[in-house]
């Protein structure tokens, strides 16, 4: 195929989906004759934009990796043989092997994507050496804002990847330009740090490159482009994983102060899709439903498995199947304040079927929703701010930040008698039921992070953030055992599966196939 029909048709897709604010578009081209297609400032931004769309693909398999492997999603079906269902017990149970074939399924898509932000990358004269991004001439020619804006772009999508890659497998390789197969079977794994040196150095670069427009003042034209707010909120959440709380603070306090992004009023307005990129998403991955082949397919991947029409059309597989701790976190009294987020986040089709209903919109086609699914919005942002932060006292800027989240969330004020969770109830600043030391506020702040981001791949990485993966993990284990990890046939015993979790295992293997071809690799411990 020839570079004008290449252009021809992503250039008919960003019209597309521009007039729809949306920016998803076809695969940028193909690799062969790429060196010859991005020379202006159109080209290279057709095969950006196509990068955008190209993050669905590892989102596919993302809640497996992310949810599936916490305490807030299951495998349903415990008595199921069937494949798909034995490979997501395998994730839930920590008992993967490295050939498992999801994780290789993430595994490539993610790096497809890093391949084609490489291309990208390159024809901006973007380089990185010795840890340090260079931008040179480049083969795409236009103007230095047009070229910065670009640059800044691609450069947040490719940490945004290397970011997940490196929580979930530890050191990868970081490839930082379009390389021959040849070449690949020699690469060798980066260390973590070097990983994290790459995330740095790409977000950095692209917080200041980057717009800087408020909320109120962006294009519609632009909703679901990388914005400086949005590479200085990931740059935040990676200094927070890196145990480098003062770096983040301010990064975090510019986000919240000049951003123009807040909290929506509504919770359920977050992920309405007549609501789409409103105030609270600070970047989302975008997915365009109406027979394109770019609509989301959480929608029937988490419906409820034989429920028909009932929950969307064309049935649903009963993914992202919610445990029963996660539907006990929310605070739901038959009198009083209820926690509004369980009936967004959690739907119930039978006594036995709850379901994750946060991205479930009707579909006329399967697999053909309307719903993005948010990276970073705004609450996320101020209760990272609450952890950057630390405990400051039971009425200090922290708690009050719980507290401001908890309020959107339904929460009444504490009566100063009775139990604390006989409602849903705002932390009170005095008296038994006050966050009165460090401990007991950072329970209260990863509580607050799992309810507010249920179903968002965030509570696996908030686990392994605060240090407390092996001990949630394993008393979940014991909490559902009887009603679920013990119908399992064959029956894996309790202190077995609780023994499966280490801290080894909170990586997931580097895949067979890749150490099949490249000698060199070695695999990470515990597989």
């Amino acid at each position: 195929m020839n570079k004008m029909r290449y252009i021809s048709i992503a250039l008919t897709f960003v019209v597309i989906f521009s007039s729809c604010d949306k920016i998803i578009d076809v695969d940028p081209i193909s690799n062969v004759g790429v060196d010859q297609f991005y020379t202006n400032y159109t080209e290279a931004n057709t095969g950006l934009t196509g990068c955008y769309y190209g993050l669905q693909e590892p989102m596919y398999n993302e809640w497996m990796l992310t949810e599936l492997r916490g305490d807030n999603v299951k495998q349903g079906t415990p008595t199921s043989t069937s494949t798909p269902n034995i490979e997501l017990n395998d994730l839930d149970e920590f008992t993967l092997s490295s050939s498992h074939a999801q994780v290789y399924t993430y595994w490539l898509a993610t790096y497809k994507n890093i391949r084609a932000l490489n291309y990208v990358l390159r024809s901006l004269g973007v380089t990185f050496n010795n840890g340090t991004l260079t931008v040179g001439q480049g083969t795409a020619v236009m103007t230095t804002e047009l070229k910065n804006q670009l640059i800044g772009e691609a450069l947040f999508l490719r940490a945004y990847h290397y970011f997940n890659l490196t929580r979930l497998f530890g050191g990868v390789f970081l490839i930082t330009e379009p390389v021959d197969p040849a070449f690949a079977k020699e690469v060798k794994r980066s260390t973590v740090d070097e990983c994290y040196a790459l995330v740095t150095a790409d977000l950095s670069m692209a917080k200041d490159l980057l717009s800087t427009k408020t909320f109120a003042t962006i294009a519609s034209a632009n909703f679901g482009r990388a914005s400086s707010w949005a590479a200085k909120a990931l740059l935040a959440k990676v200094y927070l994983t890196l145990n480098r709380k003062t770096d983040a603070l301010p990064l975090l306090d510019d986000v919240i102060n000049n951003s123009g992004y807040g909290l929506l009023s509504t919770y359920a307005d977050i992920f309405s899709i007549t609501n789409e990129m409103n105030k609270e998403i600070i970047f989302a991955v975008r997915y365009k439903a109406g027979g394109y082949g770019l609509g989301s397919p959480f929608a029937n991947l988490f419906a409820p498995a034989g429920s028909g029409n009932a929950v969307v059309n064309n049935d649903g597989s009963g993914f992202d199947f919610p445990t029963e701790s996660i539907k006990n976190a929310y605070i739901t009294p038959t009198t009083g304040a209820s926690d509004l987020r369980k009936a967004v986040s959690i739907g119930q089709y039978t006594a036995l079927k709850p379901y994750s209903k946060k991205f479930i919109s009707p579909v006329v086609t399967k697999y053909d929703a309307e719903n993005d699914f948010p990276i970073i919005r705004f609450a996320d942002v101020i209760l990272m701010k609450a952890e950057a932060t630390g405990y400051d006292g039971a009425a200090g800027t922290s708690v009050t930040i719980i507290n401001q989240v908890r309020t959107r969330a339904g929460a009444g004020t504490y009566p100063g008698t009775g139990a604390f969770t006989a409602a849903f109830y705002k932390y009170p600043a005095t008296g038994t039921y006050a966050i009165n030391d460090a401990a007991s506020f950072k329970t209260a702040l990863f509580n607050e992070r799992r309810l507010e981001l249920s179903f968002e791949n965030q509570r696996f990485f908030d686990l392994v953030r605060s240090g407390d993966a092996l001990t949630t993990i394993k008393a979940y284990y014991a909490a559902e055992f009887a009603i679920h990890y013990g119908l399992y046939t064959p029956l894996i015993p309790l202190a077995t599966l609780q023994g499966f979790v280490t801290q080894d295992r909170l990586l997931l293997p580097i895949p067979q196939r890749e150490i099949d071809t490249n000698k060199q690799i070695t695999q990470n411990s515990g597989y």
